[in-house]
């Protein structure tokens, strides 16, 4: 027997639901040739500060974090992590908008409109 103590896997910093999953690969289906999956960031805009971004992107960064879903890779901007540790991000449509919905429990307060957060 080794003495070497094993760890398990650790987790994502986000959870991608079954439907963000799904999106991810249909955004991957029509990709332009140059990309290699799609990024989450969360950029300074917006009246609290933070927004959430989803973007094609064609280079893998150092420290970005890369979840391999079954339509491509996710990945998701280094400096953003701590942000997002133990989010979920669902993808959401009704008959009258479509998009990317997250629950952070990071976040202490978003804007009215829901476009942006503070932590």
């Amino acid at each position: 027997m080794s003495d070497a103590k094993t760890r398990p896997a650790p987790k994502a910093a986000v959870i991608l639901t079954k439907a963000a999953e799904d999106r991810i690969a249909s955004l991957m289906a029509k990709a332009p040739k140059d990309a290699i999956g799609v990024k989450l960031s969360t950029p300074r805009r917006g009246c609290s500060g933070l927004a959430y971004s989803v973007d094609y992107v064609t280079e893998e960064e150092k420290f970005d974090e890369k979840i391999e879903t079954p339509g491509g890779t996710f990945y998701i901007d280094g400096a953003s992590v701590l942000y997002l540790v133990g989010s979920t991000m669902d993808w959401v449509e009704d008959d009258f908008t479509a998009g990317f919905v997250f629950d952070n429990p990071n976040a202490k307060g978003a804007c009215g409109c829901g476009e942006s957060f503070m932590v």
